[in-house]
């Protein structure tokens, strides 16, 4: 068979599931370093990692009252967040980006940004793509954090709502819930979607129903890759860690990461409940097969009847004129 280097419809990706060392950039740092170089010795044209890997997923929330109002351990853990948390334009990701470009990799990193556009001290759950050229494509912020994770993370915008080319192949991401509301995963499909990945914080109740039928509906290759986190992965040094421990499972997320044929079919099925590097070679040609019937951007659309209409203005609080 072809390599995906020699083909032009053929791409092999990986899918890092892995757990961060947790509120920890700099050693998470190494980690997603050393994956980018696993995956680029087994010939992968890209690789994924999971929703808000770098520095990790704010699980204290739900083991310590999270929505305690005014709480002291609140802030303290929430202040360690922030300061753990990817600020882009200080070169956090220079490490990743360097990567990239050594090995000639396109990476798709989920990681919580504390932007300066926003005065530097709110966070995001954002999705990362870095071209094989190490320049960053596309920073999606989530567009309404889940839940909990309303108490740390603050919804983010449209500006986003990118795909990005990679050879043949047109790419797409969204950040966790994000993937079961249709208006985003439409602003994806209309501008040629054929590769869509879904980042996920961990677990197979997320990614067991959702991932196969994005595939079936968007009639394009779908990727969910997950982060893991068990109770031996909180490093000794994490503020208030024994009132984290105190409730806290041994396994908080168990995975899950998988890839959908466009025909909704597994091409790898979901992988619980270890640390591992799924590989797989994509090729094109089934995209055209499934599209012969639909195709949500071209021939069974009516936009004289239904569009969509995408503000992808970075928001902020003031604009200035000098």
């Amino acid at each position: 068979m072809p390599s995906s280097s020699t083909h032009p419809d053929l791409l092999t990706i990986g899918l890092a599931q892995i757990a961060p060392v947790w509120l920890n950039r700099a050693r998470t740092l190494e980690k997603i370093v050393d994956y980018i170089g696993r995956a680029a010795r087994q010939d992968c044209r890209l690789v994924v990692f999971g929703e808000a890997l770098l520095p990790g997923y704010p699980f204290w929330l739900e083991l310590t009252d999270g929505a305690r109002f005014n709480s002291a351990v609140q802030k303290d853990i929430h202040a360690h967040y922030v300061a753990q948390a990817v600020q882009i334009e200080a070169g956090d990701l220079d490490a990743v980006r360097a990567a990239a470009a050594e090995h000639g990799i396109a990476v798709i990193l989920g990681c919580i940004e504390r932007p300066l556009d926003r005065g530097g001290y709110s966070i995001y759950c954002s999705c990362v793509y870095i071209g094989p050229d190490g320049a960053i494509g596309s920073v999606h912020r989530k567009l309404m954090p889940t839940y909990e994770e309303r108490l740390t993370w603050a919804p983010g915008d449209g500006h986003g709502l990118r795909v990005n080319r990679l050879d043949g192949y047109t790419v797409g991401a969204l950040n966790c819930f994000e993937n079961w509301m249709p208006l985003p995963r439409a602003a994806l499909y209309a501008q040629g979607e054929d590769l869509h990945v879904a980042l996920w914080p961990g677990n197979l109740r997320n990614t067991e129903d959702i991932t196969r039928f994005i595939a079936k509906e968007g009639r394009g290759f779908s990727v969910a890759v997950s982060a893991l986190m068990r109770r031996a992965d909180f490093p000794a040094d994490t503020p208030h860690l024994d009132l984290i421990l105190a409730q806290c499972p041994e396994v908080l997320a168990n995975g899950g990461s998988c890839i959908a044929a466009p025909d909704g079919e597994w091409l790898i099925p979901p992988a619980v409940g270890e640390e591992c590097l799924l590989v797989a070679t994509l090729d094109r040609k089934e995209v055209r097969r499934e599209r012969q019937n639909m195709d949500q951007a071209g021939h069974y659309t009516r936009p004289d009847v239904t569009r969509l209409v995408v503000d992808r203005r970075r928001q902020g609080l003031a604009s200035f004129e000098d």
